[in-house]
């Protein structure tokens, strides 16, 4: 089965955008805090990809991700959920994981007739499910789609400075033309990790991310 044609190619190319916003008028030593809007996407096992794309499939890096090691592939997927609703063509992002996810916004929730429940990444355990539509076949997934609770990466250092550790909370303020503080961003402490906050579109939207003058993060 193959995936509709004649989508719009400019929101598929979109389906992860960066904001980087750089914090200007700190002190010397800050860090920079990067703001990133994750559109839509699908996370997959080795396992899925194979069944959806033929035998032997690797995902193709088509962009890498601000964090190192993660890209935007090339191929998509079609997502449907009840009553035969469906998203044409939703980005995979690599690597491949342990067990795959669908992450969607609220709004895309509604589209598909999904009552999406808030969660942390890889935290599936009882969630929706759906089915995947790929050109060499279909995954049913009995579970995996979430909405992703807004978080914060950093490393140990950016930890140290913020005074925070693994699992705190943080607010993020976003000064714009509809200034906005998020409460309750997931504090995700990792070696390696640049400091990075993954907003969802509608968050994003919401607070008119595109036009931020800057953007804080505080402590809880």
């Amino acid at each position: 089965m193959g995936i509709a044609a004649g989508i719009d190619r400019a929101r598929i190319e979109q389906i992860v955008r960066e904001i980087v916003l750089a914090q200007v008028g700190g002190p010397a030593g800050k860090p920079n805090l990067v703001v990133s809007v994750s559109a839509r996407h699908v996370h997959l096992t080795d396992q899925d990809v194979e069944t959806l794309f033929g035998a032997g499939h690797k995902l193709t890096v088509a962009k890498d991700l601000y964090q190192d090691g993660f890209f935007a592939a090339e191929e998509s997927v079609m997502v449907v959920g009840p009553r035969r609703r469906m998203l044409p063509t939703v980005r995979i992002l690599g690597p491949t994981r342990p067990e795959s996810q669908v992450e969607l916004a609220f709004t895309d929730g509604i589209s598909l007739g999904i009552d999406l429940p808030v969660r942390v990444s890889g935290d599936i355990a009882g969630t929706p499910g759906c089915v995947l539509v790929g050109p060499k076949g279909v995954v049913e997934l009995k579970q995996g789609v979430i909405r992703a609770e807004r978080h914060v990466h950093m490393g140990p250092a950016d930890a140290q400075h913020y005074g925070v550790k693994d699992k705190d909370r943080m607010k993020l303020r976003v000064q714009s033309s509809c200034t906005t503080t998020f409460e309750d961003c997931l504090v995700r402490v990792g070696k390696r990790i640049k400091l990075e906050v993954h907003l969802d579109t509608d968050e994003g939207n919401a607070c008119d991310i595109d036009h931020a003058a800057s953007v804080t993060l505080l402590r809880q």
